[in-house]
């Protein structure tokens, strides 16, 4: 009996049918690839990925409609849905259609309270204009202040925007806004991962801190309640299942969620997140559309985001509402933004972009070289290459090793630093960052590179798996230790001389583990791009693998890495892998953006 290694090729074997198995094998293997579906139109791009034995029998894709284990959306269940020459998975279907549903019911929920919302956001006229310095002349629309009184009228709201434009600093605000409203405001604030959650957490601990916040102190209370979650622990999670306490017939019990990163959340966890979100919820979901998507299968996230022609577009009598906060015409909603059509998209008035960046310069250093990754400005990218004289960005083509020893000498900082919570601190200012786990540019590679530098130095002793000093990350997470997926810690002994792994909770305040209990995790000088999504570190180091024509190679992925620095990137990398890296783009396969059109 043949065995078969490919995992596609087996799935596509269970099923009998000769014109059914090779749709089968390009639907399992596109959502290894992160698609949510396979678009049947395209079938004569895709003959060429098929193994030699289907490309025998592979027929025109009309001929789908005649399977009896496809069916279309509204036909008995079977494994297989056919929907707008796209072909699902029936579970993944569910899940689009899922999400669909819910944010329809938000979006049609909303229009029973959206008067009594602007009497409330009139009521508050002056602590909004305070909030948002509206006496300020700025020649721009404010964008904060235009997402924070949507994200009062709106039941769902999605506010996206690069690196510092304010999306932690708007939210605290419209909790500010909704505070006032309602001092008994019931809150959830979540993030798909740990250190998302505790990124989110100091975000806004920092914001409402900062005396320019304008946040009255009667509010802030309110504040200190707050205690950022997981997405699992949230909707509750249930040991060795796909499925959550909280559900349709189970809701969250919170007038407002909010969640960060939402641009890390695959299309299941999208979906039994909105399910498990009441109509009447307020439901507020921050991200960088630019970034990358999910690891698993779906860029939700970034599909509503494109759903529509155009972002920050308003009907009159909305626009008119929010430009009579503004006290200086400079920041309106400016005429281009406002729209007279009658017939419009689900998500309109629902997507606010945030354009402007308080960290980066639009024409200098990590935002200019960002904007030109993401945009493929292949000339300006040479540029930086070319000059290489930017404050900000420093590139290195040749690969040479002096520069990624003189960056990774930044590591020393933490070991010769005895207090554990401030060596935690000097540890997180920077990181190496790469694109691949294997190889000589490679995750695994480059830790131990660094491991023999601090080794030399006489820094730290690697005979023993949790050695002094070790930096870890956990890669799972662990419920009962109540440490998450992305949770970074540093071994060093306890006052008794016991080696322990320490820890900063959500509050700042340190905790210890024995490292015996501790049995997912890797070293962490170096992370995977894709792993320090929600991070941000004062200075990274971004390193790609010097061979070309990788398929992760992407302008999402490099934007990602680049924007992780807060005040300088450093780059290794050729420039034709640089410039091969800018050209490639994520491009995922949904039905979402064409099954809103369907409600119009």
């Amino acid at each position: 009996m043949q065995t078969l290694t490919d995992t596609h090729q087996q799935f596509a074997s269970f099923f009998e049918s000769k014109t059914l198995q090779p749709f089968a094998y390009l639907v399992s293997k596109k959502l290894s690839e992160g698609n949510i579906c396979f678009d049947v139109q395209a079938l004569d791009n895709e003959i060429e990925n098929l193994p030699n034995y289907y490309k025998k029998t592979i027929i025109n894709h009309t001929a789908l409609a005649n399977e009896p284990l496809v069916a279309t959306e509204n036909s008995p269940k079977q494994p297989f849905i056919l929907h707008n020459n796209r072909l699902y998975l029936q579970r993944y279907f569910n899940y689009e259609s899922q999400i669909l549903s819910s944010i329809i019911k938000m979006c049609n929920a909303e229009l029973g309270v959206i008067n009594s919302r602007m009497d409330a956001l009139k009521t508050h006229n002056q602590l909004i204009k305070k909030l948002f310095d509206t006496t300020f002349k700025s020649n721009q629309t404010n964008w904060q202040l235009v997402a924070a009184i949507s994200g009062v009228l709106n039941n769902f709201t999605i506010i996206t925007g690069g690196p510092g434009t304010g999306k932690t600093t708007t939210v605290a605000k419209i909790l500010a806004i909704l505070y006032a409203i309602n001092p008994n405001l019931k809150v959830a604030l979540a993030a798909p991962t740990g250190k998302a959650a505790s990124r989110m957490a100091e975000s806004l601990k920092t914001t409402i801190t900062n005396t320019t916040s304008n946040i009255p102190e009667n509010i802030k209370a309110n504040f200190a309640l707050l205690q950022p979650l997981t997405i699992h622990r949230l909707l509750g999670f249930i040991t060795n299942s796909l499925y959550f306490k909280h559900n349709e017939t189970n809701p969250l019990n919170y007038d407002v969620v909010i969640v960060d990163e939402a641009s890390m959340i695959d299309v299941a966890q999208f979906a039994k997140l909105l399910n498990a979100i009441g109509p009447q919820t307020r439901l507020i979901l921050l991200g960088d559309k630019n970034q990358l998507a999910s690891v698993q299968a779906g860029s939700i996230f970034g599909d509503l985001c494109q759903a529509q022609a155009k972002l920050n577009l308003f009907n009159v009598p909305t626009a008119n509402f929010i430009n009579s906060f503004f006290e200086d015409e400079s920041q309106h909603i400016e005429a281009d933004n406002v729209s007279k059509n009658t017939l419009q998209h689900t998500l309109f008035q629902h997507i606010i972009e945030l354009q402007f960046s308080h960290r980066f310069k639009n024409n200098e250093g990590i935002g200019l070289f960002s904007k030109a990754i993401i945009q493929n400005n292949q000339a300006q990218i040479i540029d930086f290459i070319t000059a290489n004289t930017d404050a900000q960005v420093a590139i290195d083509t040749q690969c040479n090793a002096v520069f990624f020893d003189d960056f990774i000498a930044g590591y020393e900082a933490y070991i010769h630093e005895s207090d554990i919570k401030m060596a935690l601190k000097k540890f997180n200012k920077l990181r190496v960052l790469c694109a691949i786990r294997q190889g000589e540019q490679g995750l695994y590679t480059l830790n131990k590179n660094i491991e023999k530098y601090l080794s030399h130095k006489n820094l730290i002793d690697t005979r023993t798996e949790f050695y002094k000093h070790r930096p870890i990350i956990i890669t799972s997470n662990n419920y009962d230790l109540d440490l998450f997926n992305g949770d970074i810690g540093i071994v060093r002994p306890d006052v008794d001389g016991n080696l322990k792994v320490w820890f900063e909770d959500a509050a700042g305040e340190l905790k210890s583990v024995l490292p015996s209990l501790i049995n997912q995790a890797e070293t962490v000088y170096v992370m995977t791009i894709h792993k320090c999504q929600g991070s941000e570190f004062e200075q990274v180091l971004v390193v790609l693998p010097q061979q070309q024509n990788i398929a992760i190679l992407t302008r999402e992925l490099l934007y990602t890495g680049i924007t992780r620095a807060k005040n300088k990137v450093f780059l290794q990398a050729s420039q034709a892998v640089i410039l091969q890296a800018a050209q490639g783009q994520v491009k995922r396969t949904s039905g979402i953006g064409q099954r809103f059109l369907e409600e119009l």
